[in-house]
């Protein structure tokens, strides 16, 4: 089982939680409001602890549950706190609308956090093809949800898939982080998909192999 700080409050870092929890791994929430943080962690029992924002991570693996524009300042902000760390990337940079995405061509959020980790962190796309209610659901049918992911380390990618298939997910490594842009896309993609082809959210990107 995995160690996990989970950064972010919201409706993601709680599916991912629960699920962690419910499969014995340990869970440390980080969020910027003590209060709130506390009152999750209340909710999710099962061992949940907390940690105010900015003291480093005791996880081996570090989500950043949070909205594009602070996962950069996140990461700066926890510096050396994140030596030798798993960062996992779940965020998507989209614009209004939903017509395109912030991040400038050529590049992705989880490159941009990577460049500013430190140097022994390993960043690993994952989770944000996948929307958080799906996560939080307990399914009738026993399909397992596709988790997407990408980096540059295959240890750190090992791991987290390792994590991914603990939490009753299918991973399915994707390649290096710059594969990131395209996962990024595919979230730009399943968002589309929302609001016109399949005109609902209860639906989810994956994969079936044909034999």
């Amino acid at each position: 089982m995995s160690s996990i700080s989970i950064v972010g409050l919201g409706n993601m870092a709680q599916a991912i939680a629960t699920r962690a929890l419910e499969a014995d791994n340990s869970v440390e929430l980080i969020g910027r409001a003590p209060a709130k943080t506390a009152a999750l962690a209340e909710t999710l029992g099962a061992g949940a602890t907390t940690r105010e924002m900015g003291a480093a991570p005791t996880g081996d693996i570090v989500i950043l549950a949070v909205p594009y524009a602070s996962v950069v300042p996140i990461v700066s902000q926890f510096g050396d706190g994140l030596s030798g760390k798993v960062i996992i990337d779940i965020s998507n940079a989209f614009a209004p609308g939903f017509t395109g995405l912030l991040t400038p061509d050529g590049s992705s959020v989880a490159e941009q956090a990577a460049a500013a980790a430190p140097a022994d962190a390993h960043v690993v796309k994952a989770f944000n093809t996948t929307f958080g209610h799906l996560l939080a659901a307990k399914p009738e049918h026993p399909r397992q949800l596709d988790v997407f992911l990408a980096g540059d380390d295959e240890r750190a990618k090992q791991q987290v898939s390792s994590f991914i298939d603990s939490l009753g997910l299918r991973p399915l490594d994707t390649g290096p982080l710059a594969m990131a842009r395209v996962l990024e896309q595919a979230g730009l993609l399943v968002m589309g998909l929302a609001g016109h082809g399949v005109g609902h959210y209860n639906f989810y990107l994956g994969v079936t192999a044909l034999d």
